[in-house]
């Protein structure tokens, strides 16, 4: 363990030169009084006594300061041992303050974090129980009923059970965003990247959602003709999965007869931007920076009887940034939001 001393060499040579001074001025004086002593036993008598002073005040001070600042470093490593301990042990008092300090600054926001990260963790908890319980306690109440006696009622039986089934399908689909939710966070996002026609992607969805959107009598649509294909290097089945949970969103929250328009855009030279725009009631400003975190909704009762689990808009983060891209939202309280990303145009 490797030991740095500076100041304590200033103070043992001051020290030092006190002590020689007056062993020097005793000595002047004895010779001046009995007049029998050589100047160079003088001489010698002041550098034996200035070394001696110097080595026994050093060593004594090194030892005196190393004790007690070894302590320190041996009560505070406890705590951290893989920061104070890995390092040489000063007896200079300001580099030691500055480490002290630095290690409480760092060890407090280690703990603001860790009381955050709580904190997100709880209402994570809350939520996962909140978003299971729903759908288990809807089968558990259609079961109980057909035991306790509507088994019998044919009609009652196939209700409740298709009840039960759709029960079940929300948990299912619930489960399965937990899954990948929890993969996109471990980084096992496992990419395949293709080139592929956007606006062809872009089509196929609203084909998917079209029954969706017309119970809403919600028009899917393009803001303009697209002639030409637009060519995107990205993992085609991930980027769909944005695109359909996007969609799906503004179906969701969208007003009766309004429009979901997209819009493709050059961004820069190698980058293209998509937008997804609806009429609906909006985003009020304070809501937008959670939009992402998981099992956030912005309307809590409407969101559960529209459906969903909660982590729609969370998995498209985690795959946009997956393709080192960035997802944007702007919205106005009443009137709308527009949801857009970036991809990378292929070569």
């Amino acid at each position: 363990m490797g030991v740095i001393f500076k100041k304590s060499y200033r103070f043992a040579l001051v020290s030092s030169l006190y002590i020689t001074c007056f062993s020097a001025g005793l000595i002047v004086a004895l010779e001046y009084f009995f007049q029998s002593i050589s100047w160079i036993f003088i001489l010698s008598f002041v550098f034996s006594i200035y070394f001696f002073s110097f080595f026994v005040l050093q060593y004594r001070v090194e030892h005196f300061i190393y004790r007690r600042v070894k302590k320190i470093y041996d009560d505070v490593s406890l705590l951290d041992s893989a920061t104070l301990r890995s390092k040489a042990i000063t007896t200079d008092m300001s580099t030691l303050t500055k480490e002290v300090k630095k290690f409480a600054t760092d060890k407090k926001l280690e703990i603001e974090n860790l009381k955050v990260r709580e904190e997100y963790r709880r209402e994570f908890m809350g939520n996962v129980s909140h978003e299971l319980k729903t759908p288990l306690f809807t089968v558990q109440g259609y079961l109980s009923t057909l035991l306790d006696g509507a088994m019998k009622d044919k009609d009652l039986r196939k209700k409740y059970l298709e009840r039960a089934e759709k029960g079940v399908e929300r948990l299912i689909y619930i489960v399965e965003d937990l899954d990948m939710i929890s993969k996109l966070e471990m980084g096992d996002l496992n990419l395949e990247f293709s080139q592929f026609n956007i606006i062809e992607l872009i089509q196929n969805v609203f084909d998917l959602l079209e029954m969706q959107a017309d119970k809403k009598n919600i028009i899917l649509m393009f803001d303009k003709k697209y002639n030409k294909s637009i060519l995107v290097y990205a993992d085609q089945e991930k980027i769909q999965q944005v695109l359909t949970n996007l969609v799906m969103n503004s179906i969701k929250y969208g007003k009766e007869n309004g429009t979901t328009e997209v819009s493709i855009e050059d961004l820069v030279k190698n980058k293209v931007i998509i937008r997804i725009r609806d009429n609906g009631e909006g985003i009020e400003q304070n809501h937008i920076p959670r939009l992402f975190e998981r099992f956030f909704r912005v309307d809590k009762s409407g969101a559960r009887s529209e459906g969903g689990s909660g982590l729609g808009l969370s998995i498209v983060k985690h795959i946009i940034e997956g393709h080192d891209e960035k997802i944007y939202v702007e919205s106005e309280y009443g009137k709308g939001s527009e949801f857009s990303f970036t991809l990378e145009k292929a070569k």
